[in-house]
């Protein structure tokens, strides 16, 4: 497998650049086609706050929407067009609450989505509403940009998150060209079951897996030393200087997450590496 159809989602003049910068050097590192979507976004609730509103604000909801696309659409094509990629974008308006339909009928034919990170000051609600949407509805693997990182398109140290779940193998899986081009691959397993086939040997059978489709691999055991998970994670990124995270995404529902936190919530708030991610 190789990543030849990449897609990204713009909603905030703000993040172009930024996002754009990770997903043409993605672009570049495989001789992939890049598709850009530019959204203006009405952020207001149909059937809620505008229930009783006039025509005349409803209406400057929608222009408000449609300027902005039109400004993310000329910054994005501004960068893009000194690129030596192929490339293609599309602009239009969306509804926050319809914002997935949209998004997820692109992602779905794409290798790879890459966005900026969802949570974090100034970030747009729209963003984890997309996120979701590309994982979910889409079925896309999704690589997330932190704030400030320089593009790793070719990473060298993976970090691998497994916990013998559906979506940490789906993620594996999906990882593979990056993985194999990798100079190690950390499987972390994080207080691994003490009872059940793989106790003696965590980690060993995804090791193997990967090892035999030519990933060079370690095994990481580590104990949950601290409150939450994503923290020994986010400890072990930096232990071992890892250029990129990769580990499926929400194991719990969206909504337990939303409302108690998970790892997966608290990795796209914290991660200051980018996160590959898959469902």
């Amino acid at each position: 497998m190789t990543y030849n159809s990449l897609f990204t989602v713009l909603t905030d003049p703000a993040l172009v650049d930024e996002t754009l910068t990770h997903a043409t050097a993605m672009a570049e590192a495989n001789d992939a086609h890049l598709d850009v979507l530019c959204l203006g976004v009405d952020r207001s609730q149909t059937g809620y706050y505008y229930a009783g509103a006039s025509a005349v604000v409803l209406q400057e909801t929608i222009t408000r929407a449609q300027d902005e696309a039109e400004e993310i659409d000329g910054l994005a094509r501004k960068r893009l067009a000194g690129a030596t990629i192929r490339w293609a974008a599309e602009k239009g308006v969306a509804q926050i609450a319809d914002i997935g339909r949209h998004v997820a009928a692109r992602a779905r034919f794409s290798d790879l989505v890459i966005l900026p990170q969802p949570y974090g000051e100034g970030r747009g609600a729209e963003l984890e509403a997309v996120t979701e949407a590309a994982l979910f509805e889409g079925r896309a693997s999704v690589l997330i940009a932190p704030v400030g990182h320089v593009p790793s398109a070719a990473p060298k140290r993976i970090l691998f998150g497994w916990n013998e779940s559906a979506e940490a193998l789906a993620a594996a899986r999906a990882a593979l060209p990056l993985m194999r081009g990798a100079e190690v691959v950390h499987v972390v397993v994080i207080d691994p079951p003490t009872h059940g086939p793989n106790r003696s040997d965590p980690g060993g059978l995804v090791a193997q897996y990967l090892a035999r489709h030519g990933v060079k691999t370690e095994i990481d055991v580590l104990s949950r030393s601290m409150p939450r998970v994503s923290d020994v994670l986010l400890r072990h990124v930096t232990d071992m200087d890892a250029d990129m995270v990769v580990m499926g995404a929400y194991g719990h529902s969206r909504f337990r997450e939303a409302i108690f936190g998970g790892a997966t919530r608290y990795m796209l708030e914290q991660a200051t590496v980018p996160v590959f991610m898959a469902h």
